[in-house]
C-alpha cells in the first residue's frame, strides 16, 4: 500500500512542478516553497492522512489551472477589446 502512495506523491511533486514553471512570482519561488511543503510532511505514515495531503496538492493544481486560464483570458481579452465605451 505504502509503494502505491508513494507513486500518487511522486506524480503529484512532478505535475506540481510542471505548472509551477508559469508561476507568476517565479519558478524558483514556487520550486521552494513546493519542496518546503513536501518535505515538511515527508515523516507522515498515516495512509488516510497521505491521502488527506494528496486530495490536498490536486486540489492546489486546480487552482493553479484556473490561474493560469484566467491569466490567459485577461490577456486575450485585452488584445482583442479596447477598454473604450461607444
Amino acid at each position: 500500500m505504502a509503494s502505491s502512495l508513494r507513486g500518487e506523491v511522486i506524480k503529484l511533486y512532478k505535475n506540481l512542478l510542471y505548472l509551477g514553471r508559469e508561476y507568476p512570482k517565479g519558478a524558483d519561488y514556487f520550486r521552494s516553497r513546493l519542496k518546503a511543503a513536501f518535505l515538511k510532511n515527508k515523516d507522515e505514515t498515516d495512509p488516510e492522512k497521505i491521502k488527506q495531503l494528496i486530495a490536498r496538492g490536486e486540489f492546489v493544481i486546480k487552482e493553479l489551472e484556473a490561474l493560469y486560464f484566467l491569466r490567459k483570458y485577461r490577456a486575450m481579452k485585452q488584445r482583442y477589446y479596447s477598454d473604450d465605451k461607444p
